[in-house]
């Protein structure tokens, strides 16, 4: 299987709330099946295949994060210096508007847009890879193409 690009501190993320999901929402999702159970019938008791779906959820996620953790190749950023790569904070302005973004350059698992994590599988993100301060970058957009300048690089 192909190795998940990952960096540390999403590594860390992760493997949080697999710790979270196995300790404190498996067990509790388990007891409110058990609470159910003692209402009696459960072919019409609300509670209990609600529990039942919460418990679906939280395995499938387990199996997710479980999958996810052991291809990670952790990346840490701040071994890295250069041109923009995996892991690198980039600063942009948008040459039409003049508004400044910044974006973290991350694997697909912590991606997140509104944190500015930026997929590294995505059409800006594939543009960015190799370029260096003040390098100008296009970029073919569902709403048509985009210009930006890189303004800094910064490996945290």
């Amino acid at each position: 299987m192909e190795k998940i690009l990952i960096t540390r501190a999403g590594h860390t993320a992760l493997n949080d709330e697999l710790k979270t999901l196995k300790s404190v929402e498996r067990p509790a999702v388990i007891a409110a099946i058990a609470e159910a159970r003692e209402h009696g019938d459960l072919s019409e008791n609300a509670e209990y295949h609600a529990a039942r779906e919460k418990q679906s959820f939280i395995e499938g996620r387990v199996k997710e994060l479980e999958g996810i953790l052991s291809l990670a190749d952790v990346i840490d950023p701040a071994t890295l210096s250069g041109a923009v790569k995996f892991g690198a904070t980039v600063r942009l302005v948008d040459e039409d508007t003049d508004e400044e973004r910044s974006y973290q350059i991350v694997g697909e698992p912590e991606a997140d847009l509104e944190k500015g994590k930026l997929n590294i599988k995505s059409p800006l993100a594939r543009a960015l890879i190799g370029k260096d301060v003040g390098d100008s970058v296009e970029v073919k957009t569902p709403g048509g193409e985009k210009s930006y300048e890189i303004l800094g690089i910064d490996f945290v």
